[in-house]
């Protein structure tokens, strides 16, 4: 190996997404197997600051690929958005030999991570989000399971919607981003999404396509809403819809459970991959890199580079949505 590591660190920071101790899983089985000592930093950066650490064999990691969250535990962390906070967790790096540190998280932990690597830290990203919004990387562990908990969530709802003929507001996760909503509406034959990426669909147009599916003989109506739509709240809108049209209107908040669960296949074998990859790329000698997905195969990328790519959306499955209401 032209680069050896003998000891890195791991650590897991911002909202928890199932797959996550897949990938802690991963790094941790490649890093024994090439001889390299693993410490992981409990509550995110909080425990790097503090020297809050475990050491991680084996043993540690065994039979955790199938549960959700993290065995690392997740915090945020203001400390780290200082400079005394940032030379602690680099301090404590130096105290307990760590050579380089892997980061599993959003575009926040992600950033956390760049301000240690412009202090010498050698550092890897491996993207862990539900909401599917870090622009550089076609997919985010974590997105796949929230997709399907909130679908047989909608499922259920539906059901007993349609027995009462009612119309049911959804919220569903994503932050900024509407990938969940849109995926949901689709896969859960919504009539309507509402996404932060369109903002200006109006409460009348939703009221609209309400009436006319009841018109259609529809026995009721989805409406899939992405929490990053700000326009409107979803208990407000189902009570404004239920007074403008007499049809008797709920509104179901799904929230963390999203976050929750045994993560699915697909987030299982992302996550061991890129996990893999993120120990296999520091041994080469490549570090302050982002592990992704870029048209369809495994990559990497400068984490600053990737940081700074924005997001393009495309009203493709907007479409979809509309077309099949």
């Amino acid at each position: 190996m032209s680069n050896q590591i003998k000891k890195i660190g791991i650590l897991t920071s911002g909202g928890d997404a199932p797959g996550m101790n897949a990938a802690i899983r991963a790094v941790v089985r490649t890093a024994l197997d090439r001889g390299i000592e693993v410490v992981g930093f409990l509550r995110g950066y909080d425990g790097l600051i503090k020297g809050d650490y475990i050491n991680l064999d084996h043993k540690s990691v065994s039979n955790i690929m199938q549960t959700g969250g993290t065995i690392l535990l997740s915090a945020r962390c203001k400390e780290m958005m200082t400079d005394e906070g940032k030379q602690k967790a680099i301090d404590t790096c130096k105290k307990l030999g760590v050579e380089a540190l892997v980061v599993i998280g959003g575009d926040g932990s992600l950033t956390g991570a760049v301000h240690l690597s412009n202090l010498g830290l050698k550092i890897m990203g491996i993207p862990g989000t539900i909401d599917l919004d870090l622009a550089c990387s076609e997919y985010t562990i974590g997105f796949d399971t929230a997709v399907n908990t909130a679908m047989e969530c909608i499922d259920k709802v539906k059901d007993t919607s349609a027995s009462h003929e009612r119309c049911c507001i959804i919220e569903v996760m994503g932050r900024n981003a509407g990938y969940i909503g849109l995926w949901n509406a689709i896969v859960n034959g919504a009539e309507e999404v509402l996404i932060p990426e369109k903002p200006d669909v109006t409460e009348e147009e939703i009221i609209d396509i309400v009436v006319k599916n009841k018109e259609k003989g529809k026995a009721s109506s989805v409406i899939v809403l992405a929490e990053g739509f700000t326009k409107v709240k979803a208990h407000e809108l189902a009570k404004n819809i239920e007074a403008k049209t007499g049809i008797e209107t709920r509104a179901t908040i799904l929230g963390h459970l999203q976050r929750g669960g045994s993560p699915t296949a697909i987030d299982r074998m992302h996550a061991s991959i890129m996990g893999y990859r993120a120990v296999d790329e520091l041994l080469k000698g490549n570090y302050n890199r982002i592990m992704i997905m870029k048209d369809g195969k495994y990559s990497d990328i400068d984490v600053v580079e990737g940081l700074n790519c924005k997001r393009v959306y495309n009203d493709d499955l907007y479409k979809l949505v509309e077309t099949f209401a």
